[in-house]
């Protein structure tokens, strides 16, 4: 007689939290006790509670991972003095914290993408003519950068609208910048790839030739679903191949989790409404 294998909880998905613990912390309270976590990334910024929500994160030790997400980035670059803060950051709990050395360190050892059980968790986006096999060993590229020596030498670099498509004959830091814009700032894109970083407003606004990034005919991740955020505007989308969780917490939204489940049926969604930090018109 064989013994069944025991079922392994399907882990939930956590949205953009930007810095906002007190709504992570509402979150945690309505999800069941001690399920794996994975996060979309931007974990940190424009919120009040940085630091809180990193240490949060960081203390859940095994049980959650997170993908990096551009404000994330952002992080390591200010903190390795190759990038300025801006007007709207909330960083310096962070950067003054005496645990901050570790919380860094962690940090820039989180990968940029993770395929589990045919989901693909990223932060933004991935362009049509990637695998979801293509984007994790494009991801392990940059993450062995950032977890390397010269990462502060590598985050000086990495930073440019102007690697705004992909070609395989790309190579160095053109190759890193491209990779590195598609996962943690892509949403609009065309056909065959190009990027549009300047418009952040949702489904309806595409420049002309452009579209969703996950719109593209014949997009190549369609044979998973891939698990995302970093667009507020966008709202929560549920798909069978398309998760996508950022439901503008910073801004006075929700803060949504959803259930990797393989049947789409059983994606169950869990939201906690959000006190407005930002003024996202401002």
């Amino acid at each position: 007689m064989t013994t069944p294998r025991p079922s392994h909880p399907s882990p939930y998905a956590v949205g953009d939290l930007q810095g906002c613990a007190p709504s992570l912390e509402a979150l945690l309270a309505k999800l069941p006790s001690g399920l794996p976590l994975r996060f979309v990334g931007d974990l940190i910024n424009r919120g009040p509670s940085s630091l809180q929500t990193l240490r949060t994160v960081h203390a859940m030790g095994p049980r959650a991972e997170t993908v990096l997400g551009n404000h994330d980035i952002h992080l390591l670059a200010v903190a390795a003095g190759v990038r300025k803060k801006g007007k709207s950051d909330t960083l310096d709990d962070i950067l003054t914290a005496p645990d901050c050395e570790d919380l860094l360190t962690w940090l820039r050892h989180r990968p940029l993408a993770l395929l589990e059980n045919n989901f693909l968790l990223i932060h933004a986006g991935v362009l049509p003519q990637w695998t979801a096999a293509q984007v994790i060993d494009l991801a392990r590229e940059v993450e062995d950068q950032l977890q390397g020596p010269n990462w502060q030498g590598f985050l000086a670099d990495i930073f440019g609208n102007a690697a705004d498509r992909w070609h395989d004959g790309l190579r160095g830091i053109d190759r890193h910048r491209v990779v590195v814009n598609a996962l943690t700032r892509l949403r609009y894109c065309t056909v065959d790839g190009v990027m549009d970083f300047k418009t952040k407003e949702g489904l309806g606004k595409a420049p002309d030739g452009f579209m969703p990034w996950f719109d593209v005919p014949g997009r190549r991740t369609g044979d998973v679903t891939v698990v995302c955020g970093h667009w507020s505007t966008l709202g929560l989308v549920m798909r069978p191949n398309l998760m996508a969780l950022d439901t503008g917490c910073v801004w006075g939204g929700k803060l949504t989790a959803a259930r990797l489940a393989q049947d789409p049926a059983e994606r169950t969604v869990v939201q906690v409404d959000c006190p407005q930090y930002c003024d996202p018109l401002a």
